[in-house]
């Protein structure tokens, strides 16, 4: 009887909800509330670039906003994209659509420190992948893990980083190291406590 009930993909055809069991389940979750989820910076932060684009055009700041969020809290949660929708006045998947896209954003907790290293053709060539080797060993994680303490976050494969004349290079926190030696990104991870 329950399987004559349902329509396609599990949907009761009447009530338009998700069936668990005998239990139709909503789709829909509580809405986000921004000013709870959002600081007063965040806020800021979207509103000054919302600012920059027409009004009919918010969803142009969805990247400035997740980058806020993501730089204040270190990763972005369903709750806080649903945040960032809500202030903006978009549908929850736009936001979602950036977020999952770009290699930028991360939706899990990492490390507090994130570290990129360039292995794009020229810092390739000047031993970007003998640099990431050497992290690598030196933090005890692959790409595209965290360390056990939680400091550092080894940032999935990274597409150029345009600083093909400080090759071989690597960005840790935003901010770029050129012309790297294993000794100088020892120095440099042992400073980013």
């Amino acid at each position: 009887m329950r399987a004559h009930a349902r329509g396609r993909r599990g949907r009761d055809r009447h009530a338009g909800h998700r069936v668990r069991g005998d239990r139709p389940v909503s789709e829909s979750r509580p809405a986000a509330e921004p000013g709870v989820l959002l600081s007063a910076h965040v806020r800021e932060e979207i509103d000054h670039w919302v600012a920059k684009f027409p009004p009919d055009r918010k969803r142009s700041a969805v990247i400035a906003a997740l980058h806020a969020v993501q730089h204040e809290r270190g990763y972005l949660t369903q709750e806080t994209m649903d945040a960032v929708a809500a202030y903006l006045g978009l549908p929850p998947i736009q936001v979602y659509e950036v977020a999952s896209f770009y290699s930028m954003f991360e939706t899990k907790p990492v490390g507090r420190h994130h570290i990129s290293v360039c292995t794009n053709v020229s810092c390739m060539l000047c031993g970007g992948e003998e640099l990431l080797a050497h992290v690598e060993r030196r933090l005890g994680v692959k790409v595209g893990e965290s360390t056990p303490d939680g400091r550092f976050f080894l940032k999935a494969e990274e597409e150029c980083l345009a600083a093909c004349n400080g090759a071989p290079m690597m960005m840790v926190d935003h901010v770029y190291y050129e012309n790297l030696t294993p000794e100088k990104v020892d120095r440099i991870l042992d400073e980013h406590k």
